[in-house]
C-alpha cells in the first residue's frame, strides 16, 4: 500500500539514505530542506528511484516563523500523512560554542528549538489522525553531556525528553513516536572526524529507521550496539565521568 511520507531536513545524507529506500517502494514523497538546488536534485532523483509523487518545498527550518506555512502546503498535497522523519541539524564547533552566547544558542535554536515548533503542530494533526509514525534522529549525545559536545548533546537531549512526553501523550492515539540515536555516522558533516570499527554509514542507519518504522518501536540505538555503550557511559558514576576526557 502506498504511504505519503513526509522527510524534513532532505539533503542529509541520513535523509536520503532513507528517502531512496521509500521511493524504491513506490510511496508518495513530500521533501523539506533549505538549499532549493539540492532539494530539486534529490526530489527528481527520488522520481527516477520509482516514488510515485514527489512534492518538494524549501525553506530555512532555523526560522520558526515559516513552520505554519510549511504545514498548509503539506496538508494541500497530502491531506493525510502516514510517516514524518524529522533529519535536519547541523554539528557545532564546540570550542566556539563556548566562547560565543550567539553561536551556542543558534545551534540550540536549529538542533532543538526547530525540531520541537515541528513536532508540535504535527504531533496536532497527526492526533486527528489517529494514525501515523513520527520519527526523529537525535543522537547518542543526548544521553549524557560530555565535555566534547555537550551544545550538540544538550539540543539533542531536550528533543528526546520532548519525544518522550509526546509519546506518552500521543499514546492512546495509536501513533508511533520514534526517537532515532544514531552513533558515529560517516556523513559530509564529519568528514573531518578520524573513522573507526564504531563508525557506520548512512544507507546502513537508514535501513535500520525503516525496521524500526516497521515494528513500531519507541527508541531505536543505531547501530544496535549503541545500546550496550551508551548503557554503560549513563551509569559511570559523576565523581568518575567528571574526570574522564570525553
Amino acid at each position: 500500500m502506498q504511504k505519503n511520507i513526509l522527510i524534513i531536513g532532505t539533503t542529509s545524507a541520513i535523509a536520503k539514505a532513507t528517502l531512496r529506500l521509500y521511493a524504491e517502494q513506490n510511496h508518495n514523497l513530500f521533501l523539506v530542506a533549505r538549499n532549493e538546488s539540492l532539494l530539486q536534485t534529490v526530489a527528481k532523483d527520488a522520481k527516477i528511484r520509482g516514488a510515485n509523487q514527489v512534492e518538494s518545498y524549501a525553506c530555512d527550518l532555523a526560522d520558526l516563523s515559516c513552520h505554519a506555512s510549511l504545514l498548509e502546503n503539506i496538508t494541500l498535497s497530502y491531506p493525510k500523512l502516514d510517516i514524518v522523519l524529522i533529519a535536519h541539524g547541523t554539528l557545532p564547533n564546540q570550542k566556539e560554542c563556548e566562547t560565543s552566547v550567539q553561536n551556542t544558542l543558534q545551534e540550540i535554536n536549529i538542533n532543538a528549538i526547530s525540531t520541537i515548533s515541528l513536532l508540535t503542530l504535527l504531533a496536532n494533526l497527526f492526533e486527528k489522525q489517529k494514525s501515523g509514525s513520527i520519527a526523529v534522529i537525535t543522537s547518542v549525545a543526548g544521553d549524557r553531556g560530555r565535555q566534547s559536545n555537550y551544545v550538540y548533546g544538550a539540543a539533542k537531549g531536550m528533543v528526546s525528553t520532548f519525544l518522550q512526553g509526546l509519546r506518552n501523550r500521543l499514546n492512546d492515539s495509536d501513533l508511533q513516536v520514534l526517537d532515532i540515536k544514531p552513533g558515529f555516522v560517516d556523513t559530509p558533516m564529519t568528514a573531518d572526524f578520524k573513522k573507526g570499527p564504531l563508525w557506520a554509514k548512512p544507507e546502513q542507519i537508514a535501513h535500520s529507521i525503516l525496521k524500526a518504522i516497521d515494528k513500531k518501536r519507541n527508541t531505536l540505538y543505531t547501530p544496535w550496539f549503541w545500546w550496550g555503550i551508551m548503557l554503560i557511559i549513563r551509569n559511570i558514576p559523576e565523581f568518575i565521568f567528571k574526570k574522564l576526557k570525553l
